[in-house]
């Protein structure tokens, strides 16, 4: 881990940021939108806008559910946090049927989706107590 720039105590670091899923999440994020940016103005704002909020959902409810106190609750963060990963994935696809995303824009997405949501269903299974042998 690096150390953050500002922070107040040097090497802190929150619990979330430990997530690899998080960071990777994060990364997805940064990734969609500076495609987003590269969009025209003025074509397609509503889906543009419903884009940035779901991408950013994900690392942001992963973050928020590793805060709470019970197993439950962070469950219950991590199963919206993929469900706006699928909603980025539906999203991505009409921007590429669009031509607003490339297919390759589009495959990228993709493949940083498929890896997040595999991470998240392993945190999923190691946080409900479930060992690979018996899934």
């Amino acid at each position: 881990m690096q150390e953050k720039e500002g922070a107040s105590v040097p090497g802190y670091i929150f619990p979330f940021e430990k997530l690899d899923v998080w960071r990777e999440s994060v990364d997805l994020a940064d990734f969609v939108l500076g495609l987003l940016e590269h969009v025209p103005q003025g074509r397609h704002l509503r889906l543009i806008s419903q884009m940035e909020g779901v991408v950013t959902s994900v690392a942001q409810n992963i973050a928020e559910g590793k805060g709470r106190q019970h197993r439950k609750e962070f469950l219950q963060y991590l199963s919206i946090a993929q469900g706006s990963l699928y909603e980025t994935v539906t999203v991505s696809e009409v921007f590429r049927k669009r031509q607003i995303f490339s297919e390759r824009e589009s495959a990228d997405i993709r493949g940083k989706a498929e890896l997040i949501d595999r991470k998240l269903n392993g945190l999923m299974n190691a946080v409900r107590g479930k060992s690979r042998s018996r899934l």
